[in-house]
C-alpha cells in the first residue's frame, strides 16, 4: 500500500548564500513504511554529497551555494510504487 498524499510536502526555502537549509517533507503512509529520497531539478540527489544530509525526510544542506538553488522534490517509494511530492523551490541569494 502507498497513499498519495503527503502528510508534510515540502515547502519552499529562502537562504542567505552560506546559511543551512532544511527542506522537510512527511511520506504518505505505506505498507511498507516508504524509503524517501530527493531530486533537484528532475535528478537525484547522492548523498556522497558531503554538504547534503538526509535523514527521515529532512534534507539538510550545509552551508548553501548559489548552485543549489533549484526545485527539489521529495521521493517516497516502496514496493508498490513511487509518489513524488509537490515541487518545493529553494532560493539562495
Amino acid at each position: 500500500v502507498l497513499r498519495d498524499d503527503f502528510r508534510q510536502p515540502p515547502g519552499d526555502v529562502v537562504v542567505a548564500a552560506g546559511d543551512p537549509a532544511v527542506l522537510e517533507c512527511v511520506p504518505p503512509r505505506g505498507h511498507p513504511e516508504p524509503s524517501i529520497s530527493w531530486t533537484k531539478d528532475g535528478t537525484r540527489l547522492s548523498d556522497k554529497d558531503e554538504r547534503l544530509t538526509m535523514r527521515g525526510g529532512k534534507l539538510m544542506v550545509t552551508s548553501t551555494r548559489k548552485s543549489d538553488a533549484g526545485v527539489y522534490v521529495c521521493v517516497a517509494t516502496n514496493v508498490v510504487g513511487e509518489r513524488a511530492s509537490d515541487p518545493a523551490e529553494l532560493v539562495v541569494f
